[in-house]
């Protein structure tokens, strides 16, 4: 198993390290990666978002059901928890605390959920759907809020919105909703539900886009990262043991109080059990948002993901 999990990591390390030499060797500009980030963010993600929901029969989501619950409510009570600690306790930005909340509670799905739950339950249509749901949820019900959050501190440094964060929110979340990242997956859910099948000619136009997503938001992040230096304090350390190992007890629990067992249960510990996603750095790029702590918890929760995955696999093994 450990082979399994180091073989799923491996194109993650491998890839970011290319764009941190890049960055440090100045084949690329890592002091400004727009044009790069443009792709990704605008074009590269929402078309494999897009492609994975739309291609999800509505049916397959709905049965997956307990699967979003568990992943929804654990997501939001980890955002929810480490937001008020950055801002309150650690006196972080709402900027920050932003990207930092979504790379702890946003699990790298795109990356790792195949692979992992694959070598557990099996490689299968069931296992692939779980996978498409688990990215679906985290697109569209995890995003929008550390979209709302830059959304707004945007419309305040700009002088644009003074007002109170629930008089802005209906145009933070039109502004939210019009961002390709979001509107890709979400988007993809509508037309599945509506029981909308995609022309082929269509998937087969947007795929190559969709398959350039990971490697090139890997990429990015590692050019991103070539520009700092890894610090590690209280906030990072705090923050990588919640992603590694709080984060997944919490859904265990959920998991419990639901009474769910089999392939649902293991499916949803797994899944937030993988390391930290790329997502928050790169959200934070988009908009000049710097969080070194975020990249910490980044490359700490990926390497470590390697001790702490085995002890989730285990004890899942008799639900």
């Amino acid at each position: 198993m450990t082979y399994v999990i180091i073989h799923a990591l491996a194109p993650i390390f491998v890839i970011m390290f290319l764009g941190f030499w890049a960055g440090k060797a100045k084949m690329v500009d890592n002091q400004n990666v727009s044009l790069l980030n443009i792709f990704v963010m605008d074009f590269a993600l929402p078309a494999a978002l897009f492609s994975a929901t739309v291609q999800t029969p509505w049916a397959g989501i709905v049965a997956q059901s307990p699967l979003v619950i568990v992943l929804t409510l654990t997501m939001w009570i980890v955002w929810a928890a480490i937001y008020f600690l950055a801002v309150k306790v650690f006196h972080k930005s709402p900027q920050d605390a932003a990207v930092l909340t979504l790379t702890v509670a946003l699990p790298n799905y795109a990356a790792l959920g195949l692979p992992i739950l694959g070598a557990v339950l099996g490689e299968g249509p069931s296992t692939s759907l779980s996978v498409a749901v688990s990215i679906a949820c985290g697109s569209v019900l995890m995003t929008p809020v550390c979209l709302l959050v830059l959304e707004r501190e945007k419309a305040r440094a700009a002088g644009g919105q003074t007002g109170s964060s629930l008089a802005m929110l209906p145009v933070l979340m039109w502004r939210s909703i019009k961002k390709p990242i979001v509107l890709g997956p979400l988007l993809g859910v509508i037309l599945s539900a509506l029981g909308v099948k995609m022309p082929d000619l269509v998937l087969s136009a947007i795929k190559p886009l969709g398959l350039a997503a990971t490697a090139a938001a890997l990429f990015l992040t590692g050019v991103i990262l070539s520009a700092r230096r890894l610090k590690i304090n209280t906030v990072v350390i705090l923050s990588s043991i919640t992603t590694m190992l709080i984060q997944p007890f919490i859904a265990w629990g959920i998991v419990l109080a639901l009474g769910l067992h089999g392939q649902v249960a293991i499916t949803a510990v797994l899944m937030v059990a993988l390391s930290a996603g790329f997502f928050g750095v790169v959200f934070g790029n988009r908009f000049g948002v710097q969080s070194p702590d975020a990249e910490a918890v980044l490359l700490i929760s990926s390497v470590l993901c390697i001790l702490t995955l085995p002890l989730f696999i285990s004890l899942t093994a008799g639900m």
